[in-house]
């Protein structure tokens, strides 16, 4: 049916890993841009979602927050030497709070 896509889980039932739902993928994604030219366009909602999720005190972040987020994760891994004296390329910042917060130029004592 056009415009209804799957693939994973949601379009097998939970069998297989990820690596058994490759092909699923690649399939769904063919659908997709087979049909893409008679797609209707997307109303702009972000804002609905942004001010909805605020609402309920999520806290997001923007594509400039993401950059920001990765390089401070870059300075962090050039901040650290492995044994053999290189620099990491990052570390990785895993607890979403401090992603979000470093994400948003907060800054941490």
């Amino acid at each position: 049916m056009e415009g209804i896509y799957a693939t994973g889980w949601i379009k097998r039932g939970p069998v297989g890993l990820i690596g058994h739902t490759k092909g699923d993928a690649l399939e769904t994604i063919n659908h997709l841009l087979e049909d893409f030219p008679n797609l209707p366009s997307a109303e702009q909602r972000d804002s609905d979602v942004l001010d909805l999720l605020e609402s309920r005190g999520v806290q997001t972040t923007s594509w400039e927050g993401w950059l920001s987020l990765d390089e401070h994760e870059r300075q962090l891994g050039e901040s650290y030497s492995l044994p053999s004296g290189e620099a990491r390329e990052r570390i990785k910042v895993v607890a979403r709070e401090e992603m979000v917060s470093v994400s948003r130029g907060v800054t941490t004592a």
